[in-house]
């Protein structure tokens, strides 16, 4: 690789990027840092090869790993010429909804030209880096008529002695994590990413996932058996049961073979979250960072258009609740205003009925300050005709969005689906949510009308038993690539080896732009739990993730909306005493409500009122599954 030593004389003085460059044979490493200068990405070339590395305060958390980009079969990241270095930087706020309420864009990038010598394509790597990730892709210009055969496999080489959580493809993205030592996994293990990493040492994490998922295959990842992960695209995916359930033989050849580009190439962004602790995974808002900002002509008002309304909502799937017809479907609306809850969701059954029941069922709950949300199979949406038909009788009847189901496949054909979709359900200002789906990648920053994707295995998984360590482990895993649609909160026998209190802190933990509870709103009301309930936004203006936080043990949040904080643990499987300082609190005296479990019994709730002072630490005993949730109300 050639000239590259030069980019370090561009970042201490910028005013010389897009300078070209003159040959120099032999570069030694690449270095950038983050803004906060506690990050550094090193790219080097051996034996003609890119490469790639990550550091935190001088500790590796990703080996030098191989880059690996093929154009048409050719390995363009091997055999190559560099050229122009243009250097750039950012730092800006947008508003967010989710655990916080205003994101940061800060990082210092990079563009680097390539020419292939054997093909002469050229290519530019872009990097960035900010102060909790670093993230790379690669963009490759061609006239717009030019069709070509795009692969990646690059490895993420982990430190030998990491601990590695991850699931694999059979259930496409609703897999349970299993927690392994990275030294111990064979060649050709599958894993859904994120795939999230603790160090060895005790120096922090990383996750790796991708970001700005657009035109192009998402990526999955496939152990070397050396301590890496290489990254595989949609057509090399093992077909999920979910899809060869639901699709059929011809589908299953045809999304298998390589997708071909027609025009430029910009494939998404490769992503490696990095931090000290579990706080700053959590708390990273890299993916959303990664994607452009929405289209003012559909988002004139961006995440605050009237149309965008976060939310809770009821559904009349996993706790009984009678038949799908519009008098049960009213009542369900009803419940959901008397809580205070904003959306009510309609199975398949929805489809049955006249358009003189639909709309009576959205003005009546329109009054009460509900809407309504359908669900829809996504295999009756890939003709462009019948989408916008189905959109445009929901514009007319006056429903608030869709829940699209039953995507199960990563292949580019899927996720050009996905963007159809939200492309024209914005225009008719409908909100979605992506059940049987893909990781999300960031791209409710450009679709805010994305509220959700599930891409997890929710309480709609009847044969889990053991939800203690699984809502214990995907805080920190699955949820580090955006919001799950895991359905919180149930009382009956699906919560399994958890706590009624344990299923209440869940309801903040898993917060997203919208929530949906899997319990009914008259089963909700009934419950000593109910006053809590009512009281949990969904999404925050902060949170933060507090020690002695464990991944599949233990995940205590302090989540602030307005001036009320919320104090949310979930416990695994061991029991525990854990001690919570207050210094979260602002100075002062707080009215204080909590729940914690009252014995051994879980479905028995203790329900104490006192006044708390923010210098005051809390000792909290946990049972097997169990929870504590506390608000503090300013006095």
């Amino acid at each position: 690789m050639k000239n590259i030593i030069y980019l370090a004389i561009f970042l201490l003085y910028p005013g010389l990027s897009g300078f070209s460059i003159p040959a120099y044979p032999d570069p030694p490493d690449e270095k950038l840092v983050s803004p906060d200068g506690h990050l550094t990405c090193i790219i080097k070339s051996e034996n003609d090869q890119l490469f790639l590395s990550v550091s935190r305060d001088g500790i590796t958390f990703l080996e030098k790993s191989p880059l690996v980009m093929k154009i048409d079969k050719n390995v363009i990241t091997s055999g190559f010429e560099s050229g122009k270095i243009r250097k750039y930087k950012e730092d800006e706020t947008y508003p967010l909804f989710g655990l916080h309420s205003v994101a940061r864009n800060n990082f210092n990038g990079s563009s680097i030209e390539f020419t292939h010598t054997g093909s002469s394509i050229k290519y530019s790597l872009e990097i960035r880096l900010f102060n909790d990730a670093a993230a790379f892709r690669f963009l490759v210009p061609a006239s717009n008529k030019t069709v070509r055969e795009p692969d990646e496999s690059t490895v993420f080489t982990l430190p030998a002695g990491s601990t590695v959580w991850y699931h694999d493809l059979y259930m496409h993205y609703e897999g349970v994590h299993e927690r392994k030592m990275v030294d111990t996994i064979p060649q050709g293990e599958w894993a859904a990413p994120p795939l999230t990493v603790k160090i060895p040492g005790g120096y922090g994490y990383l996750s790796v996932t991708e970001a700005d998922l657009v035109g192009y295959a998402g990526m999955a990842l496939q152990s070397d058996g050396r301590n890496g992960f290489a990254m595989r695209l949609g057509h090399s995916h093992p077909a999920s049961y979910p899809y060869v359930l639901r699709y059929k033989k011809e589908d299953i050849e045809r999304l298998s073979k390589i997708a071909k580009v027609e025009g430029p190439i910009t494939t998404p962004w490769r992503v490696i979250i990095v931090g000290k602790d579990l706080n700053t995974l959590v708390n990273s808002d890299v993916v959303y960072n990664l994607c452009p900002p929405p289209d003012k002509k559909l988002f004139p008002d961006g995440i605050k258009a009237d149309w965008i309304r976060p939310g809770r909502a009821v559904w009349k799937y996993l706790d009984g609740g009678g038949e799908g017809t519009l008098t049960v479907m009213k009542e369900f609306s009803r419940l959901a205003g008397e809580l205070g809850f904003e959306y009510n969701i309609l199975e398949g059954f929805w489809s049955r009925w006249p358009d003189d029941s639909i709309k009576a069922l959205v003005d009546y709950s329109r009054k009460l300050g509900v809407g309504i949300i359908v669900w829809k199979h996504s295999n009756t949406l890939y003709d462009q005709k019948s989408r916008l038909e189905l959109f445009q009788k929901c514009k007319d009847l006056g429903i608030a969005g869709l829940k699209i189901d039953f995507f199960d496949h990563e292949a580019r054909e899927v996720v050009d689906l996905y963007e159809a979709i939200l492309k024209e359900t914005a225009a008719f200002r409908l909100i979605c949510i992506f059940h049987g789906a893909n990781k999300p990648t960031g791209l409710w920053r450009t679709w805010p009308n994305a509220m959700i994707y599930e891409a997890v295995k929710g309480m709609e998984a009847s044969k889990l038993l053991d939800r203690a360590s699984h809502e214990t482990t995907i805080p920190f895993t699955r949820m580090l690539a955006g919001p799950a649609d895991y359905s919180v909160c149930h009382f009956g026998t699906r919560r399994q080896n958890t706590t009624w209190v344990h299923q209440v802190a869940t309801s903040a933990i898993f917060s997203a732009p919208l929530i949906t509870y899997a319990a009914t709103p008259a089963h909700i009301l009934e419950n000593p739990c109910c006053e809590m309930i009512r009281s949990i936004p969904s999404v925050w203006d902060e949170t933060i993730v507090l020690p002695p936080s464990e991944i599949g043990e233990l995940a205590i949040y302090a989540q602030r909306k307005g001036p009320i904080w919320f104090l949310s643990v979930i416990n695994g499987l061991h029991s525990v005493t854990i001690k919570v300082p207050l210094d979260f609190l602002g100075k002062g005296t707080y009215n204080t409500l909590v729940l914690t479990d009252d014995g051994n019994d879980p479905e028995s709730v203790k329900i104490i009122r006192k006044v708390t002072q923010s210098e005051e630490q809390l000792d909290i005993d946990l049972l097997p599954g169990g929870g504590y949730i506390t608000r503090f109300e300013l006095n």
